[in-house]
């Protein structure tokens, strides 16, 4: 195999497209640098080697995207739906043609597997196609008047300016979700990627422009966070706030938004319950318990971080799982492994510190349990047994490869375990019993309930948590109305 280096080196000298790599942020239609002098240098997490540099725009030039886009805003939302959808629809014409390198740039900055970037960018473009036609169904709604001589109307209007912050875990697939929901809506957009992953973004910005979308309608801006987005929650312009990140950065863009009385729409943590009944498949449950867990390497909201498994299957299940686990491949992304990279050292460190106060808490390490020979930002993949649920993992989203069993003995006690957080995002109930999946269903404490599955996700489905997971939903019609106010007209017809 080639070294990482000479990888890197051929992956970006060989896109099919080398214009999609863009080392500019971009603002009212046009490359930009800023107004400042300052780049952030962006890293292969695999290898540690630069790939390139984005500029670090600052509060100055954050205000003149959102001035664009506020400017572009009249035009945009007053074109006729379908033009809105002509132009998506060619977004996601040439997303879905340039899936290669778009996986290729993900893997670089990201460092998934290459089959799951590949499947990333066919998630991403799903949400562009969805929406294209969701535009021509936003209004369905009507009310029958009930005062005589009265015509009554009810619409639903683009809010205005929409700032979008976006995580690195999905750089390409959680922009094209919030972003072309706002575009079908007839709101303009200000997007910040994270600092980790920008390149992603920045393609998609690039085909958005070659697919016609006008100056100041998408822009993409990097930079500080703490910078961009600040400016972003404190001008009046900005009329709703998107964001995917932790629930800590939830409460202070929550709080910053406050005076200006924003819409947000927040995908927060998850702490995502695993049950297993002994009435469940068994095999089925373990395959399902394996997925649930090592998608992106377990940087994922929706990985299951806590698994409960009933007592008569439960060392039969760990045992099971954890065979499972020590055969799994680990590497960097290009060669496509079960396990990547993490994206840097601050999320090994955690992966450490979760099994070490799991083990001081009594916790049994099957196996795995330490940073891997195949370089500083691997974690072998790890099972726990007999975890404790004082221990940090059950209290915390781990966001890693390590899974974290304990038996439990009858339902009501396995409800209450699972419901014991306010990160209520998505839980994975695994049994054959139809009435238990009738109750589970509805007495689990979370926006999501996944029944003998994992893959759960898509375009029409709306997804989001409830307590601190987040506010409001992303995907199908909903995920659409978040953009929306809605407006009622009353009309004399004497």
């Amino acid at each position: 195999m080639p070294s990482l280096a000479i990888l890197q080196k051929t992956d970006l000298s060989e896109l099919d497209d080398p214009r999609l790599f863009r080392e500019f942020s971009y603002v009212d239609g046009a490359w930009t640098a800023g107004s400042g002098s300052d780049a952030i240098d962006v890293t292969d997490p695999a290898s540690g080697n630069r790939i390139g540099t984005v500029p670090a725009l600052t509060a100055v030039d954050t205000d003149r995207a959102i001035a664009a886009a506020n400017a572009a805003f009249a035009e945009w939302s007053g074109r006729p739906a379908t033009e809105r959808r002509t132009i998506l629809r060619d977004w996601y014409e040439r997303v879905v043609a340039a899936k290669e390198d778009l996986a290729r740039l993900m893997v670089l900055e990201q460092g998934k597997p290459l089959s799951e970037a590949r499947g990333e960018i066919d998630y991403a473009a799903s949400f562009i196609d969805f929406y294209a036609d969701e535009a021509l169904r936003l209004n369905v709604e009507s009310v029958t008047s009930h005062l005589p001589g009265a015509d009554m109307q009810v619409i639903r209007q683009p809010v205005g300016v929409a700032a979008l912050v976006t995580p690195w875990n999905f750089p390409t697939a959680m922009l094209t979700r919030k972003a072309a929901a706002a575009l079908a809506a007839g709101c303009t957009v200000v997007a910040h990627p994270s600092s980790e992953t920008p390149f992603s973004a920045l393609a998609l910005a690039e085909l958005a422009e070659r697919a016609g979308l006008p100056a100041g309608v998408f822009n993409v801006l990097t930079g500080s966070a703490r910078e961009i987005v600040a400016a972003m929650t404190a001008s009046p312009m900005v009329r709703a706030v998107s964001f995917t990140g932790s629930t800590e950065v939830g409460r202070i863009l929550y709080e910053q938004s406050a005076p200006t009385i924003k819409r947000l729409i927040m995908e927060l943590g998850g702490h995502a319950p695993f049950m297993a009944f002994a009435d469940c498949d068994f095999d089925r449950a373990v395959d399902r318990a394996v997925s649930a867990k090592f998608a992106t390497s377990g940087q994922d909201c929706l990985a299951a971080n806590r698994f409960y498994i009933e007592r008569p299957i439960y060392e039969r299940f760990v045992a099971d799982f954890a065979e499972r686990v020590r055969a799994m491949t680990v590497g960097e992304g290009m060669a496509d492994p079960d396990i990547g990279p993490l994206i840097n050292a601050r999320a090994v460190a955690k992966q450490q510190q979760h099994v070490a106060d799991a083990l001081s808490h009594g916790a049994r390490l099957v196996t795995g349990g330490k940073v891997h020979a195949a370089g500083p930002n691997f974690f072998e993949p790890t099972v726990l047994a007999d975890v404790s649920a004082e221990a940090a993992i059950f209290r915390e989203e781990t966001f890693g490869p390590i899974a974290a069993f304990t038996p439990f003995d009858d339902e009501d006690d396995v409800l209450r375990q699972a419901n014991s957080t306010e990160t209520g995002l998505v839980a994975y109930l695994h049994t054959s019993d139809p009435a238990r999946i009738a109750r589970f269903s509805r007495a689990l404490e979370f926006g999501m309930v996944a029944v003998n599955r994992t893959k759960i996700t898509g375009a029409p489905v709306p997804f989001g948590g409830v307590k601190q997971a987040g506010l409001a939903r992303e995907g199908s019609r909903h995920g659409m109305e978040a953009y929306t106010d809605l407006k009622y007209i009353c009309r004399d017809l004497a």
